[in-house]
Order: structure tokens, then C-alpha cells, then sequence
């Protein structure tokens, strides 16, 4: 976590912190393009399965965020899901996504970006 900006650790603090709180298997924490940041972990019900990078894009757009510049993924996935990698691409930020992937301890294993509208 140590090569990560101030910023980006807070990332994955947030991210850390709200998948522990539930014991989730995911957790994600995103930075809109105005700097606001959200968190939210995997939802697992018999209604409604969502990831967490599902989670916290729908809870940005609910709030009224117009793109994403960086996310944090946390769990046990080696990879980002195709679904999420569309989700970020399809809400990034003018210049892209920075996707930030680690571990469930917030070790970061993997950085990558995500073109604005690109797969």
C-alpha cells in the first residue's frame, strides 16, 4: 500500500473497513470526480445479488456523482469480474479509471485503468 497516494489509501481503508464490518466478500471504495468518496461491500440476499463495485457505483449515481477517477477492490477474487471492469468503464471519469485490486487484508496486488466507454 506504500506506493498508493494518500488519497488511494484511504481507498482502501474505506474498502477494508466495510467489508470487515459485515464480514462481505468484496469490498469497494471509489473516488468521484468532484473527490467525494464511497464504500460499500458485496449484498448477498435472495432477492438481489450485487458486487461490491455494483454497490458503491449505484450508491455514486444515487448520489448525484457524474464519474469515478479510482477504485479500490478488495477480496478474495484474483481479478476484476467482467461485469465490474463494465461498470467502472461505463461510469469513469474523463480520464479514465484507476482500479486499485488487493486482497481482503488491503494489500494491493494489481493496478489497471479503465478507459471512459471502453471494454
Amino acid at each position: 500500500m506504500s506506493d498508493l497516494s494518500a488519497e488511494d489509501q484511504k481507498l482502501v481503508t474505506l474498502a477494508r473497513a466495510t467489508r470487515a464490518r459485515i464480514q462481505a466478500a468484496e469490498g469497494a471504495a471509489v473516488r468521484d470526480t468532484d473527490g467525494r468518496t464511497y464504500a460499500a461491500a458485496t449484498v448477498d440476499l435472495p432477492s438481489l445479488r450485487l458486487t461490491a463495485v455494483q454497490a458503491v457505483v449505484a450508491m455514486a449515481v444515487a448520489s448525484g456523482s457524474t464519474g469515478v477517477d479510482a477504485c479500490v477492490v478488495l477480496g478474495d477474487a484474483p481479478d476484476l469480474s467482467e461485469p465490474d471492469a463494465a461498470v467502472l468503464s461505463d461510469f469513469a471519469g474523463a480520464g479514465g479509471v484507476v482500479i486499485h485490486r488487493g486482497d481482503a487484508r488491503g494489500t494491493i496486488g494489481a493496478t489497471t485503468t479503465a478507459d471512459p466507454g471502453g471494454r
